[in-house]
């Protein structure tokens, strides 16, 4: 028998084993009351929400479209790129398209505060004072000078619900989806797995 649709949530129907989960996970004899049926319903639609991100494929959610720079590119034009495309983070690629690192605003925080802690304003602060601006930093320098790496990239059929395990592991918000050989294919974000989950949890 198949389960009730999940509201107007594309592709998410709530199966007879979600319900079943959810049965099992509440504590003593179901009297089949409005309240009840409600929190049978909510626990089956976790259930089948858990199972639909399990399902999903890197493939499915990334973005195809891919800014990214080279090992050689100047760091001025990897600022000039990232602040025109609206980007916080580029993969950065060899000559034969193989992903070799990955720049994001912190890479830049990083070499413009030379280890210390930093952030925005901090790196603001500097250039405001007698010191003069932290921009020097980065003159004459390429991509591959604050790139980090190795990179953490995934793969075309690595579920949605491991890559965000993998985000909140290494505290990342993007990853490389990549071939065998390495070579770029897409991006996936943290931005794409909150779509994806509001769009599968839609009531």
């Amino acid at each position: 028998m198949p389960g009730p649709a999940a509201g107007n949530a594309p592709g998410l129907e709530v199966s007879d084993d979600d319900i079943y989960q959810a049965m099992r996970e509440i504590k003593g004899y179901l009297d089949i009351t409005p309240g009840d049926f409600k929190e049978l319903y909510l626990k089956a639609l976790e259930h089948a929400q858990r199972r639909m991100l399990g399902s999903r494929k890197a493939r499915e959610v990334m973005s195809a479209k891919v800014v990214t720079v080279s090992l050689s590119t100047p760091l001025r034009e990897v600022a000039e790129i990232m602040a025109t495309q609206g980007v916080s983070g580029v993969p950065v690629l060899d000559g034969e398209g193989v992903v070799r690192g990955v720049i994001s605003e912190k890479d830049f925080l990083g070499l413009m505060q030379e280890g210390r802690k930093s952030s925005f304003m901090s790196v603001v602060a500097g250039c405001l004072s007698a010191s003069g601006c932290l921009v020097s930093q980065l003159l004459g320098k390429t991509a591959c000078d604050i790139m980090s790496s190795p990179v953490r990239s995934v793969r075309p059929d690595d579920s949605v619900a491991r890559i965000a395990e993998i985000f909140t592991a290494r505290g990342i918000n993007r990853a490389p989806v990549v071939d065998e050989q390495g070579r770029l294919l897409g991006i996936v974000t943290r931005s794409d797995l909150l779509r994806h989950q509001a769009g599968s949890g839609r009531a």
